[in-house]
């Protein structure tokens, strides 16, 4: 026996709106993953401007290649001074300085670190007060290669003004040549890329007052 119309009236809307959904998942499922694949296309390979000199170099905590190359930039006379954003607070100075190596003589008058920094856009935004206090107009960003597109877009909000240099590193923990074979990298750049959207996204809705530098 047939149901009656008035049930089978109701079903049509619901039915539909399911298929609407799944049709609508499945759509930004495949935006997403086509938007991952561009991504991962147009990560750097290699440092485009590597003579370009700067007012400063900033290295974004996270990785022992990232300071290693930030001080190694510094002593081939890329940047006056070279600013270490998102040192945590436990870490002494000390320890950094050890680290530079024959680059420690110069550690005190050339080497700054920043404690308040706790993401990329903090990283962003304590660079910014650092360069507007330094009267600096030109940088030279140096993180990881998969990290290095959302910190363009959090240096560029903060610093509408400033000359900015990528100078991606390539950790070798990263497999970025076949990613989609290492559930590792995999995870990562998959993370970055959601993380990339999100600060894509706030900066076309919110734009920060930049810090100006001083004349």
């Amino acid at each position: 026996m047939n149901p009656p119309r008035s049930h089978r009236s109701r079903r049509r809307p619901l039915h539909a709106l399911v298929v609407s959904g799944f049709v609508a998942l499945g759509s930004a499922l495949v935006l997403w993953i086509g938007g991952l694949l561009w991504f991962v296309a147009h990560l750097d390979s290699e440092v485009t401007e590597p003579g370009q000199i700067t007012d400063a170099i900033v290295v974004l905590t996270g990785g022992s290649a990232r300071l290693d190359t930030g001080l190694g930039l510094l002593d081939r006379g890329l940047a006056r001074k070279l600013f270490v954003s998102g040192v945590g607070r436990r870490t002494p100075r000390a320890e950094l300085q050890r680290r530079a190596g024959h680059m420690a003589d110069r550690f005190e008058c050339c080497v700054m670190l920043g404690h308040d920094a706790e993401n990329t856009a903090g990283n962003a935004a304590e660079t910014a007060r650092w360069m507007a206090a330094e009267g600096y107009l030109s940088l030279r960003i140096v993180t990881a290669s998969y990290h290095m597109p959302r910190s363009l877009i959090e240096f560029r909000r903060v610093l509408p003004y400033a000359g900015l240099v990528a100078n991606p590193v390539f950790p070798a923990h990263v497999k970025l040549d076949r990613w989609w074979a290492w559930r590792g990298t995999t995870l990562l750049v998959a993370d970055e890329f959601n993380k990339y959207l999100f600060s894509l996204v706030r900066s076309r809705l919110t734009r920060t007052a930049p810090q100006r530098a001083v004349s």
